[in-house]
């Protein structure tokens, strides 16, 4: 049976913005993150985060590190009674100081790899599912896979709302993940 997903970019839309994220003690949640995220849950929604990290590509941290900082955040969440069901980041970048890493990928965000993969995975239906993100390659991601894109402010996002590409269509502009959960969840009883 397909099931409904939630696609939530990390930095800027889960925690807080702070750069290449290269140490653990950096890594900060928003307050209201584990919440939003256990609504998700109670909804029946699938939580899978899907994150570029051309910090990797660029040499300034290792995939090892990266596993380590997502078994912290995934340890955070089940201690607040909240669940990521999977994570998936893509390390690539086409102008990467690390050559293996240097390539033009299909799983670098707006390309839909990464939502795919989850798809084939985890039985999606990405008809009925949502990218939430704080920059426009979220939005454009949403838009490949036929989901509908929500832009938060937090992050990179009060200033992109400002530059909407043109083409990009968004279905909401939310405050911060907590409201557009709450949108996610009003669209859902419509339904």
């Amino acid at each position: 049976m397909m099931r409904p997903a939630v696609f939530l970019d990390r930095d800027g839309t889960i925690n807080k913005e702070v750069g290449y994220l290269d140490h653990l003690d950096r890594f900060e949640l928003y307050p209201w993150t584990i919440d939003a995220v256990r609504l998700l849950n109670r909804a029946g929604f699938v939580v899978v985060v899907v994150t570029n990290q051309a910090g990797v590509a660029r040499g300034l941290l290792s995939e090892r590190f990266l596993g380590d900082l997502h078994q912290h955040m995934t340890d955070l969440f089940t201690v607040g009674g909240a669940k990521i069901d999977r994570i998936y980041y893509c390390p690539h970048h086409p102008e990467a100081s690390v050559e293996t890493y240097r390539c033009h990928c299909d799983c670098r965000k707006p390309s839909p790899g990464m939502v795919r993969q989850a798809e084939q995975e985890l039985s999606l239906d990405l008809d009925q599912s949502f990218v939430v993100g704080d920059r426009w390659c979220d939005l454009q991601l949403a838009q490949a896979v036929g989901s509908k894109g929500i832009l938060v402010r937090t992050g990179y996002g009060a200033s992109e709302v400002e530059s909407p590409p043109e083409g990009v269509s968004v279905a909401a502009v939310r405050s911060n993940l907590m409201e557009a959960v709450g949108w996610v969840l009003q669209q859902r009883l419509r339904r």
